[in-house]
């Protein structure tokens, strides 16, 4: 299917999303203003986004279950009021005191809306056509971090406040738009035979896409260390990052000209993923890094809509939601596995050693595709 003949929902949805990714770049300046603006310790601050982190973690299945018994719709609407709420709330913080129940309100609003977004899209539209769907809304996503970069640095000029400000006029934006123009859905009765913690299929595919999204947090938090012991500047770092942004925008006709199916795509990534990981161990140079940027960023590009395409299949249809969320907490354990093992590695092997291991955990998950396949396509 093309973009263009998608059902309207997704689209509304995308720029919705986008809308709202626009202004999503505060996360990284939030400690600067704890401790710059809010007169925290570094080690203060640490404590306060390590209880934003594990705040997503219920936001997630809070936002699941909302997303069966309330409607996608006004989960995401809930969800991000709720965001603009916290993002206000910490811009208008006259001490710490008042900033500590913001950011964990934050936290707990954070990750609502996702479980509901990706469920929408898996109800209007054929599992055949879900790739193209969920790579629309990845390309829009990419396309807005490019630009919310920009804007934060321009708005990084004055007050660091202001970028919650704008942040939180993003997700309110986001909400009315969403509220106007997406149809409204019927109030979904919960199902209790349909749990997800006692579908195994389900377990198999967070246990899988946890090892994934632990490599992906590897790449954001691994790389800028490895760069910077290179002798690349710092800016290097976001030169290769708005590479591998636009490299998953320029790949996007990729995704409606393949003939395999889920599984057999998602090999070929883990492949493009295992190389370009262990291309940037042996990378030296911008240009180096570069180019291992491309390839890695090729492999999320065929593996991030699959997944969840898979997960909703296997997902009843009144418990998508409930599904999506469970499946979405590999991010959340990826968030506080990630920088512990990265840091143990870099000390432990330096930086090659990180990226081979990174590299063939990568190849593993290549090889156990086939297997993956055969056990969630035999019948319960």
């Amino acid at each position: 299917m093309s973009w263009s003949s998608l059902p309207p929902a997704v689209w509304v949805l995308v720029v919705a999303r986008a809308v709202n990714r626009l202004g999503a770049f505060t996360l990284p300046f939030l400690a600067v203003v704890l401790t710059v603006e809010l007169g925290a310790t570094v080690s203060q601050a640490g404590l306060i986004l390590t209880g934003f982190g594990l705040a997503t973690i219920p936001s997630r299945l809070f936002g699941g279950h909302l997303a069966d018994r309330i409607g996608r719709k006004w989960t995401i609407v809930a969800g991000l009021g709720g965001c603009a709420v916290a993002q206000l709330w910490i811009a208008a913080s006259p001490g710490l005191w008042s900033a500590i129940p913001a950011v964990v309100l934050l936290g707990l609003a954070f990750e609502i809306y996702e479980p509901p977004s990706q469920a929408i899209i898996a109800d209007v539209t054929g599992p055949a056509d879900r790739p193209a769907a969920y790579g629309l809304l990845g390309a829009a996503m990419a396309v807005a971090a490019v630009a919310a970069g920009l804007l934060a640095a321009w708005l990084g000029q004055w007050d660091l406040r202001w970028l919650f400000v704008v942040d939180a006029a993003t997700c309110l934006a986001c909400a009315v738009l969403v509220g106007l123009a997406l149809p409204g859905a019927r109030r979904a009765q919960l199902n209790r035979a349909a749990r997800a913690w006692r579908d195994r299929k389900l377990l198999l595919m967070l246990g899988v896409g946890t090892v994934f999204a632990v490599l992906y947090m590897e790449v954001l938090f691994g790389l800028p260390l490895t760069m910077l012991d290179e002798g690349v500047p710092a800016s290097g770092v976001g030169i290769v990052l708005a590479v591998s942004a636009l490299t998953q925008i320029a790949g996007q006709p990729l995704l409606r000209r393949l003939v395999l199916d889920d599984f057999q795509v998602m090999t070929v990534g883990y492949v493009l993923l295992a190389v370009g990981l262990l291309a940037t161990g042996f990378a030296g140079s911008l240009s180096a890094f570069v180019v291992a940027a491309v390839v890695w960023s090729l492999g999320d590009l065929l593996l991030l809509g699959r997944a969840l395409t898979i997960v909703s299949g296997l997902a009843p249809e009144h418990a998508r939601g409930r599904y999506l969320a469970t499946y979405g907490l590999s991010w959340g354990f990826a968030t506080a596995v990630a920088p512990l093992a990265g840091s143990w590695l870099i000390e432990g092997v330096g930086s090659f050693g990180l990226w081979a291991i990174c590299g063939l955990a990568a190849g593993g998950l290549a090889a156990v595709q086939p297997l993956l396949r055969c056990r969630l396509r035999k019948p319960d």
